[in-house]
């Protein structure tokens, strides 16, 4: 009777083991992975739940907190958005930011992948020091150089004009997108433009058909990277931009949307929210890309 009940016994905490072990693994999981991300991504997404709400709030409950929850809507409208897109040159603005950061991408990319390529292969005398060179140009901060390149700007009668922002912009666009792509371009075989130069092929025709088809995830991160730089930059576009028509989505919505000491916030933050969908979207499309070129190119 005694090994009965000594193997029941046993038997019993046999199967409640596994319970215990899966439970535990359960909650290790919950404290070291799921916590922790929801924490992250209640932080990351909270400012963009609080610009949505912001925009379709009415003044009466934006300015009264006492009476109104703070975190909800209790009478939707659409007054600050239909104020924003039908009263302000707010889509003119946003016309302009995306010329502007299409251009400025463009210009930043090409110039780039030429000075890339040049001092990865070409293998000049000194070229790894102009590449770090090119880095640490990156590094100047704005602040110092916006007063020398006002001056160019002026002279050169582009004063007030989005193509001034387009052609400054490179100025800190070009030496990170180098610097990026020259990581790239050493991941990739120099055995393969071997094979291309003894069949006769030009340096060109290298870059062209064998070099850029393999360093397109490398292009696209960079061409990311200067895209969310031009839509977000402020301090260029904030001293070589003084009519209403032609500023940029950020310097127009804090110079535009503000009068004195008066913030119209439901229009603001409908400004910011819209002008965060582009970037938002552009990351989208194109996350494949720059996650593999995150990755490294083609492997030995």
């Amino acid at each position: 009777m005694t090994d009965s009940v000594a193997q029941a016994s046993t038997i019993a905490n046999a199967k409640a083991a596994p319970d215990t072990m899966a439970w535990d693994s359960g909650l290790r999981r919950l404290m070291m992975i799921y916590l922790p991300l929801g924490c992250f991504v209640l932080i990351l997404l909270f400012p963009f739940y609080w610009m949505a709400i912001t925009s379709f709030k009415p003044n009466a409950e934006l300015m009264n907190y006492r009476e109104h929850n703070p975190f909800w809507i209790s009478s939707p409208t659409l007054a600050h958005i239909k104020h924003l897109l039908f009263e302000t040159a707010y889509p003119r603005w946003l016309w302009t930011t995306m010329l502007v950061a299409i251009g400025a991408t463009t210009l930043s990319l090409v110039a780039s992948t030429l000075a890339a390529y040049a001092i990865e292969r070409l293998r000049f005398r000194g070229s790894p020091y102009v590449g770090l060179g090119i880095y640490l140009a990156y590094l100047v901060p704005p602040s110092i150089l916006f007063i020398p390149l006002a001056t160019v700007v002026v002279q050169f009668g582009l004063f007030d004009s989005p193509l001034a922002l387009i052609l400054v912009y490179p100025t800190f666009l070009v030496p990170f997108c180098t610097w990026l792509l020259i990581g790239y371009f050493k991941s990739i075989p120099y055995e393969l433009e071997e094979c291309a130069l003894v069949d006769g092929a030009t340096r060109l025709q290298i870059l062209r058909r064998i070099t850029l088809p393999l360093a397109v995830p490398g292009l696209i991160s960079a061409g990311i990277f200067s895209f969310t730089l031009s839509w977000n930059e402020f301090i260029y576009a904030l001293a070589f931009i003084q009519s209403g028509a032609n500023k940029t989505v950020p310097v127009a919505i804090l110079t535009e949307l503000v009068t004195g000491d008066v913030y119209q916030w439901g229009a603001l933050m409908a400004g910011s929210l819209l002008g965060s969908l582009p970037v938002a979207i552009f990351y989208s499309l194109f996350v494949d890309y720059y996650v593999s070129s995150l990755t490294g190119a083609v492997k030995e």
